[in-house]
């Protein structure tokens, strides 16, 4: 692992500032203690990173959850039952891993995949507008239409451009200037500008003009900058952690919340690998039976001692991997920059401004929306346009989980489509003497949903034709298609339609029961 620390240690810093506000807004959005963010951070990159299969996957807090945490907070009562809901929530996704639940990851389509990161790149993008011109009203992390603020995404960037602070644009501005730098330039010129990163610069730039400027016109307000909690020695920092409550154990209430957090959670983490593993370079599988063991044992350990529930994030995960991360190590090292530094320099780090850190996120969100996605997508044809574009304007509209949904379910629809046309081929030939000719060829597999297509064409024939039934390559005939074969033989014998049935048990001319002629093998025909 330490082979291409070269890459991950300059990685690991990128995803500390991208990770930092994002823990503290979610938390925030999730109404929850600010450090129970900070903690679930720490966990999801030490515990999972070092548990988890991932080689470039970065868990923590995520944003999908934060309604839900809301919700549970208020109706359990106290955030010690809420986190007994946390450790019951994990220790349902380890069980999940052991009944190896993974594999639901795998169906999820490629164009719904592109989709979702597509969606949330622009949501990044849109959310981070107003915190660029330090315009701070709705928390880092809530990535919901409907924000937590009162306002949507849209009159929230329009009530920034009309409160426009200066100063924090000003960091803003150049923040983003060092990034493009950097990257296009620099860092094609020496080493050093490999490892040190654009991202590090740009943030000790907008502290020192935080530092320089308080009291002038271009001082940035502090509720436009980073806000960690500061304890005043051991014993009050020690205080920030909560323990769950275990005398609510047999609290129904209290399960169903595990439940739904263990099911939502599992399933973005899903989502997330599948997304990330198509980002990696190197094309790395990850092994998701063991991706659920992991964050199952990191929620656990999160919310025994007051951490936010815990799932693999792409806003992080992208970030590493745009950054050169190789390795795990990335994400462990950066848990352990966000313990070292709420422990050894909390009020440094109240002196970023979030506007810079927007500027990075901005740059983040680019590179998983870029504008030329659109036109590959929309050459693939419309059975992959169609939920790719669902599933984007889904996540910009609601939220990343119905946004996925509907996209799914499209997805679905359009196999749906897809199975109705593909389970046949028709080839009509007419006769010299007048005799109209079907062939008609079923496909390897015919189930009910494609009844409707089947049963179509029969009703179609003409009276007197003569129908060639060629099922020789199928090999799953649903009963549904039988029971409608059974039923159109009498409805032959009225037509004068005849029907000669080719199998690879042989030829039966004018069969009179389809059912018997398939009961010996009933997946098969």
């Amino acid at each position: 692992m330490f082979k291409y620390l070269k890459n991950d240690l300059p990685a690991s810093i990128v995803v500390f500032f991208v990770a930092l506000p994002l823990c503290l807004g979610i938390a925030l959005a999730s109404g929850a203690p600010l450090f129970s963010g900070l903690i679930a951070g720490i966990i999801g990159g030490i515990v999972v990173g070092s548990l988890s299969g991932s080689q470039i996957g970065v868990s923590g807090p995520a944003a999908g959850l934060a309604a839900i945490v809301l919700a549970a907070i208020a109706t359990l009562g106290s955030f010690e039952n809420f986190l007994l809901a946390v450790v019951l929530g994990g220790a349902i996704q380890l069980l999940f891993g052991v009944l190896r639940a993974g594999v639901i990851g795998y169906y999820f389509p490629s164009s719904v995949i592109k989709g979702m990161l597509t969606g949330i790149g622009i949501i990044i993008i849109l959310k981070q507008i107003p915190h660029f011109f330090g315009y701070g009203a709705n928390p880092e992390g809530d990535f919901g239409f409907i924000q937590v603020d009162g306002e949507n995404t849209f009159s929230g960037i329009i009530n920034a451009i009309n409160s426009i602070s200066l100063g924090s644009t000003l960091v803003a501005v150049v923040g983003l200037g060092i990034l493009i730098l950097w990257e296009k330039v620099l860092s094609k010129k020496a080493k050093v500008f490999k490892l040190v990163q654009g991202p590090l610069v740009a943030v000790v730039f907008g502290i020192l003009f935080f530092a320089l400027t308080g009291g002038t016109s271009l001082e940035i307000a502090s509720a436009n900058l980073v806000s960690v909690p500061v304890p005043e020695d051991a014993s009050s920092f020690l205080a920030q952690f909560s323990f769950p409550n275990f005398g609510e154990i047999t609290n129904p209430a209290i399960w169903v919340t595990a439940f739904t957090l263990a099911l939502v959670a599992s399933l973005e983490t899903l989502l997330c690998v599948e997304a990330t593993d198509k980002l990696d370079p190197e094309k790395r599988v990850t092994p998701t039976n063991r991706e659920l063991l992991a964050q199952g044992a990191g929620n656990m350990i999160s919310g025994f001692i007051g951490g936010l529930p815990i799932t693999q994030v792409i806003v992080r995960s992208s970030a590493n991997i745009q950054s050169g991360g190789r390795t795990k190590m990335s994400a462990i090292i950066h848990g352990f920059f966000l313990l070292i530094s709420v422990m050894l320099i909390p009020r440094l780090l109240n002196m970023i401004p979030l506007s810079v850190l927007a500027a990075i996120l901005l740059v983040v969100g680019y590179k998983l929306a870029k504008p030329g996605l659109f036109a590959v997508m929309y050459k693939k044809g419309w059975k992959q346009f169609v939920p790719f574009m669902v599933t984007v304007l889904g996540i910009i509209f609601t939220d990343l989980l119905v946004g996925i949904g509907l996209g799914l379910a499209v997805g679905v629809v359009v196999i749906l489509i897809k199975s109705y046309q593909n389970s046949h081929f028709l080839h009509k030939e007419d006769n010299s003497n007048g005799e109209t000719k079907i062939k008609m060829t079923l496909a390897e597999e015919v189930t009910f949903f494609n009844k409707g297509a089947i049963l179509k064409e029969l009703d179609s024939l003409e009276e007197g034709s003569y129908l060639e039934l060629d099922v020789r390559k199928t090999r799953y005939l649903d009963n549904d298609i039988v029971e409608i074969l059974e039923d159109f033989s009498e409805k032959a014998k009225n037509r004068e339609i005849h029907i000669k049935l080719i199998s690879e048990r042989g030829v039966v001319e004018n069969p009179d029961s389809y059912i018997e002629f398939f009961k010996l093998r009933p997946k098969s025909a």
